[in-house]
């Protein structure tokens, strides 16, 4: 499917949402804490080789201080949920089953939702995305310019 969208399970607001696969793409997610932006950080990025990103998961609590700000301010954690747009209140994973399964070919082949946030799959909300968001003070330190 195009544009799948699903519900808010508090406020009943829809959204259009993207499943990612981070084991295809070789990246590791978080979600911020404050509103409905991901963060997906490549596992082929310097940064990311230098500081033993592990991939295909969400980022580990001592990644967080890595990145910069979410562009509303926030942070992405380690434990932040996806939160609706509209009410910015965390989603439940178990009852994202219904629209995730409803708009995913792979369930006719048996595929099943893995009906967590922590898993292989990321999760982005109407386009809220941001990719490979290391801080510059963490590169500059990573990556001291040579004069």
């Amino acid at each position: 499917m195009d544009n799948p969208t699903g519900s808010c399970d508090h406020c009943a607001g829809t959204f259009r949402y993207q499943l990612i696969h981070n084991g295809f793409n070789d990246s590791a997610y978080a979600y911020c804490n404050q509103c409905s932006f991901t963060v997906l950080l490549s596992g082929w990025h310097p940064a990311a080789q230098q500081v033993k990103l592990k991939i295909h998961q969400r980022i580990t609590s001592d990644i967080e201080g890595l990145l910069k700000p979410c562009p509303c301010g926030g942070v992405f954690r380690a434990s932040a949920d996806p939160k609706c747009p509209h009410c910015t209140r965390s989603l439940s994973a178990a009852k994202a089953t219904a629209y995730i399964e409803r708009d995913a070919p792979g369930v006719a082949k048996g595929w099943r939702w893995q009906q967590s946030w922590s898993g292989i799959y990321s999760f982005t909300l109407n386009d809220k995305l941001v990719n490979d968001w290391w801080a510059e003070e963490t590169f500059d330190r990573l990556f001291p310019r040579k004069n």
